[in-house]
């Protein structure tokens, strides 16, 4: 139906504001048990005005360049009954699709084997904008209908009903007379089916699919999330969509630890004490200035270099520049003091170093600089676009792809969804100096080409992908992350799937691994991973143990990203037998993972960062 009168439908059911970001959000097909719904932008959610707001300034900021939205405001998805008032809140749903295909197939009588269903646009049923409506044919028999399973959409995002009166009559006016989807098989496989017209029209719906396949036409620019009067200019080739698939809906979502903003308690601290520290010209002489009392009081917390650069700023009349998120993490769990936050009721964050007496006695602890404790953290996630068929590739820094193409949530968003969760984690610093010593070692870097040229592969056959080579640090960094992850798993308490990681691998700045939970109640607080951080050697252990021996070895530990025969051009030594975690758990989708670069495998390398000695 046209937008106009598409009407409204509250699912029976309910949804978990989770899901409404990284599932269900603006332009997602849901399936409900009578109907198929399209869930609608961001215009169309009750109390969008109301919602509770999300204090991340340093996540809005980074949003609105890449929005191009001033004053972009994260508010909370509306909660059912949540503002306390007799109407029930909640998110808009449409109908989509407008076609139907009966619900019980029938013998087809010209051919023996062949099962047909009668495919009906929404203006031959009876009840149409009923939860339940059916055809009623000529004969008075009422037969009840389900959306049929296929749609159209583009690479841009697009997504509309298909055309079959085109599709099986071409140019040719239709004839008016009914259509049949025919199943041969019983799988559903598209080259089991095909249209067919009483006229005699037939055509295979595998004809829609492939490279070199006849096209579903080009794409009109249909959004219809967006309500009416929403279509944009496009242009590309539409592509068939089967609306359940998983390639139907891919949140482009940013998430960001939030930390304390040590830039602004800096400049707020320097303008208190102005009258001592006007005259400072280099960081050095802010720790003269640190011998007077009150500039000691009031620079707790606040290391020379960043008080210098408040200075600077204040003096120059200059903000500071927002880094990439992870960037801004890493320096944060690196900072040289050994609490970080304050253990206040209503702190975000809060960590302490752990004494390097409780984890620098065994051999295989020497790469690590530092451990941190992470006792409460808090997570945010915003969701700014979503995509199709492709998902938009994650960057190693946090950041999301300003080139890549992704559909809008609202007609003109001035505010996006966005969750708080909060957590608990353990934060491993890797060695600069060790790290450069592994990628200087002979036998590194030319299988660090194979895997820049399974990248290459990768990039050939997905052309419309921004993603690059993440660089070795980080392979090895996230292949050690997956296995740390799944052998603390075993006794923190929490299952590995509700674990995540963030890898923070910036040659300038510093080499770590972040596990954390977040959750958004208190059951991501309950202690387990800060208890297990206490004995991190032996969970190191036993994580590197469990790197050396797959029970896919020795064809998981000699597989070649370039090797075009399997198409695994993101992998090198990894597999569901090992490294693979839940999508759920993981930065990066399960891609840009060799355990080889972390222990010695059955196929002795010579490339990973461990030395195999420490674990004897």
């Amino acid at each position: 139906m046209s937008p106009q009168n598409r009407q409204k439908k509250r699912p029976h059911g309910q949804l978990r504001l989770g899901q409404v970001l990284t599932t269900f959000g603006p332009g997602a097909i849901l399936d409900l048990p009578d109907r198929s719904g399209i869930v609608a932008g961001l215009d169309y959610w009750s109390y969008r005005n109301n919602l509770r707001e999300i204090l991340e300034p340093r996540l809005a900021r980074r949003l609105e360049q890449i929005v191009g939205t001033n004053g972009l405001r994260l508010q909370e998805p509306p909660a059912t009954g949540s503002l306390g008032t007799s109407e029930q809140g909640g998110i808009t749903v449409y109908w989509f699709p407008e076609w139907f295909t009966t619900q019980e197939p029938e013998d087809d009588p010209n051919r023996p084997g062949t099962r047909r269903r009668r495919l009906l646009n929404r203006r031959a049923l009876t009840n149409a904008n009923k939860p339940k409506p059916y055809f009623q044919d000529s004969d008075g028999k009422k037969h009840s209908v389900v959306p049929v399973r296929f749609v159209r959409a583009c690479i841009s995002g697009h997504i509309g009903d298909i055309d079959w009166f085109s599709f099986l009559h071409g140019s040719a006016p239709p004839c008016g007379r009914p259509m049949w989807m025919l199943e041969e098989g019983t799988s559903g496989d598209l080259s089991e089916i095909s249209v067919f017209c009483e006229c005699g029209k037939e055509r295979a719906l595998y004809a829609a699919t492939g490279d070199k396949a006849e096209p579903l036409g080009l794409c009109d620019g249909s959004r219809p999330w967006l309500g009416p009067n929403s279509p944009e200019r496009c242009g590309e080739t539409n592509r068939l969509l089967i609306r359940t698939a998983s390639n139907a809906y891919f949140p482009v979502t940013m998430r960001v630890i939030s930390l304390p903003d040590t830039a602004e308690a800096a400049r707020t601290a320097i303008v208190t004490l102005w009258d001592f520290l006007s005259e400072v010209q280099y960081a050095e002489e802010v720790k003269k200035e640190r011998n007077k009392p009150k500039v000691k009081a009031g620079l707790v917390g606040i290391s020379d270099e960043e008080a210098f650069a408040a200075i600077e700023a204040i003096r120059t009349g200059s903000q500071a520049q927002d880094e990439p998120p992870k960037i801004a993490e890493l320096r944060t769990l690196t900072k040289p003091v050994s609490e970080l936050g304050k253990d206040e009721p209503e702190s975000k964050f809060l960590a302490r170093a752990l004494d390097p007496v409780l984890w620098q006695t065994e051999p295989w602890m020497q790469p690590f600089q530092r451990i941190v404790l992470v006792q409460r953290l808090t997570e945010v996630t915003a969701q700014l676009g979503f995509s199709r068929f492709e998902p938009v590739a994650p960057h190693a820094d946090g950041d999301v792809d300003l080139g890549a193409r992704r559909a809008s949530l609202a007609k003109e968003a001035d505010w996006l969804p966005a969750l708080e969760n909060r957590g608990e984690g353990i934060f491993l610093q890797f060695s600069a100096s060790r790290i450069s010593e592994w990628l200087a070692r002979d036998a590194v870097s030319p299988w660090g080409q194979r895997l820049r040229q399974g990248t290459l592969e990768w990039l050939n056959s997905h052309k419309n992908s921004k993603r690059q080579f993440p660089g070795l640090p980080y392979f090895m960094l996230h292949s050690f992350s997956h296995l740390l992850l799944t052998a603390i798993s075993l006794e923190c308490g929490y299952p590995a799937s509700s674990i995540r990681e963030r890898v923070y691998a910036f040659p300038d700045v510093g080499y770590g691994v972040l596990l954390y939970t977040a959750s958004s109640d208190a059951e991501g607080t309950l202690g387990g991973l800060v208890e297990v951080g206490r004995e991190i050697p032996k969970h190191i252990r036993r994580a590197l143990t469990m790197g050396e021996l797959c029970s896919n070895d020795p064809i998981c530990a000699q597989h070649d990203p370039a090797d075009a025969e399997e198409a695994r051009y993101l992998l090198g030594a990894a597999c569901h037998g090992c490294l693979l975690i839940a999508e759920t758990s993981c930065e990066m989708m399960n891609d840009f993972l060799d355990r080889s670069l972390v222990v010695e495998t059955v196929e002795r390398k010579g490339a990973e960062f461990f030395n195999p000695e420490w674990l004897l």
